[in-house]
């Protein structure tokens, strides 16, 4: 049994070593270059990007810049920068900053919201958590009226499934607008949020018709085909509750640091020596 558990401790162990080494990209003069320094430095350029969804090409030029980081840091060293008095006077600046930023992360941490209170705070704004009524269309966008009339008619005897292929193929192949290659696919949107003709137009159709006749806008004429309609509804309380909580532990983390301030600032000697502030006395 001993012997057993000695051999599983090993494995264990093994396959932690494993899983830590699978994550080096590469080494340089025997410092590890991993595949979170990867992911930092992409990061940095774009918060949207991750290393991993970047092709061969770009992971290579990564790691190169990686490398070149680490082989200027040494000769930076070497070449004693570390000494010079400028970077000596930013790096306290820098640290002054991270003091600063920990300090404020620890009081976030700290702040404390408890599911009653966020449930409480639901409740008591039920006004905020109303998804409006939408609907789902589709349109097919011309310069002239004659043209979008055409396409009505060309549609008119068409139903069901067979009307939605046909107008997402004339939208692919007819509309002139961006949504052309989405088979006209707008999305979903509420009431207000498309020019009024539009607007008023398609919240008169119901699911699966098309307009009967072209809907002029400014900025052509359209032919709408209605896919979905949503009534208003309340969102469910699971749905927001930790973005409630978040913006309550926020709100919390404000309203200590603000006091914080305040008491620091009557206690500190405090000399404003500007000119802006001369000025004003």
């Amino acid at each position: 049994m001993l012997k057993f558990a000695k051999t599983s401790l090993i494995a264990v162990a093994v396959m932690a070593t494993s899983i830590v080494a699978s994550d080096i990209l590469v080494t340089v003069n025997g410092k590890n270059i991993t595949k979170q320094d990867a992911e930092q430095f992409v990061n940095a350029a774009s918060a949207n990007t991750h290393y991993t969804q970047l092709d061969a090409a770009q992971q290579k030029m990564i790691k190169q810049r990686l490398i070149e980081k680490v082989l200027f840091t040494e000769l930076a060293k070497k070449e004693n920068v570390e000494k010079n008095p400028e970077f000596i006077r930013n790096m306290e600046k820098i640290k002054a900053e991270l003091l600063v930023n920990m300090w404020m992360k620890m009081q976030m941490d700290n702040a404390i919201v408890s599911d009653s209170e966020a449930k409480e705070f639901y409740e008591k704004n039920a006004d905020k958590f109303v998804q409006k009524a939408s609907v789902h269309a589709r349109h097919i966008l011309v310069k002239d009226e004659k043209e979008a009339q055409a396409i009505i008619d060309a549609l008119s005897s068409l139903k069901d499934k067979a009307l939605k292929e046909k107008f997402i193929a004339l939208a692919k192949e007819k509309s002139t607008g961006p949504s052309a290659p989405k088979g006209g696919d707008l999305g979903s949107f509420s009431k207000g949020q498309m020019v009024p003709e539009f607007s008023t137009a398609v919240w008169a159709l119901n699911i699966g018709d098309i307009t009967t006749k072209p809907v002029h806008t400014q900025f052509g004429y359209h032919v709408i085909y209605l896919e979905g309609k949503s009534a208003k509804s309340v969102i469910p309380y699971v749905q927001v509750k930790e973005k409630i909580i978040m913006s309550l532990k926020q709100k919390q983390f404000t309203q200590k640091v603000t006091e914080i301030a305040k008491e620091l600032k009557t206690k500190a000697t405090i000399v404003d020596l500007s000119k802006e502030s001369n000025s004003t006395k």
